[in-house]
């Protein structure tokens, strides 16, 4: 039996990069996932890539009246809705002194706004269900800070505490608020990052000696997604090679593959 079997799951920017990961996992394990994106032709592709089990939904996260839109979508085509994963989001390099008003207005209004409105929309659903799983993705920055990324370091600190508090208030329906942290991922947000006059970051820098692959963070929104986390809530959960935890203090290189790959990559869990 698939871990999330018969689980109605809407997934927000997903229709690239880590959130194209998440939902071909979620679908391997038995949920029917909402693809919301603003990319149409990537996320209708990718919802026809899954067959049955995959909706698209064109969806803005900071419009709450587009929310309501792509929940009505999850629940009119798999009947309920059983978790969110709060995942799009978007990066600008810039310092506290370099960042324009308006670079900073978008950065929070996506990557704070929007977990804000998401979760909000998907309480009235799983009110009914009497229970639900919120998966709130931060960064490994949220926990300490990001010189030259200022206004995303500042917004994913925020998805921190909205979850905390919003796993207290949803606690009582029976509503699950965790969060994923994810460290140096090799997907096109990294390339994104390079595009605008960023150095990559040194793979050297991770405890683990390489960078991340999407699949691992898939990894951790299955299990919190699951009935194996009933009992997990308020938590924060680091995919990020320890680079939480601090720097690599010495050279590891039998941990460091080439760049993109992983030890369990393309292996069932």
């Amino acid at each position: 039996m698939a871990r999330l079997d018969g689980k109605s799951v809407l997934i927000t920017g997903a229709a690239r990069g880590q959130g194209a990961a998440h939902a071909r996992r979620l679908v391997e394990e038995g949920a029917g996932v909402t693809i919301a994106d603003l990319r149409e032709d990537e996320g209708r592709a990718l919802a026809e890539e899954l067959g049955e089990a995959a909706r698209f939904a064109t969806l803005d996260v900071t419009d709450a009246a587009r929310w309501a839109s792509a929940v009505e979508s999850a629940v009119a085509a798999f009947g309920r809705l059983d978790g969110l994963v709060n995942n799009a989001g978007m990066i600008t390099v810039h310092s506290l002194e370099s960042a324009t008003v308006e670079e900073w207005d978008r950065v929070i209004a996506v990557n704070q706004t929007g977990v804000f409105h998401g979760m909000r929309a998907v309480i009235p659903e799983m009110r009914k269900a009497g229970s639900g799983s919120i998966v709130n993705i931060a960064s490994v920055v949220a926990w300490s800070g990001a010189a030259d990324f200022y206004s995303y370091a500042v917004s994913k600190w925020a998805v921190r505490g909205m979850t905390k508090s919003a796993a207290l208030e949803l606690a009582e329906p029976g509503i699950r608020v965790n969060t994923v942290a994810p460290g140096e991922i090799d997907t096109e947000m990294m390339t994104d990052m390079e595009a605008q006059g960023a150095d990559p970051p040194d793979p050297k820098v991770v405890p683990l000696g390489r960078w991340g692959a999407a699949a691992e963070v898939s990894s951790a929104i299955v299990f919190l997604l699951s009935d194996e986390a009933s009992y997990v809530t308020g938590a924060e959960i680091g995919v990020d090679g320890g680079l939480g935890v601090g720097p690599a203090v010495g050279p590891n290189p039998q941990l460091r593959p080439p760049r993109g790959t992983a030890p369990n990559e393309g292996m069932e869990s």
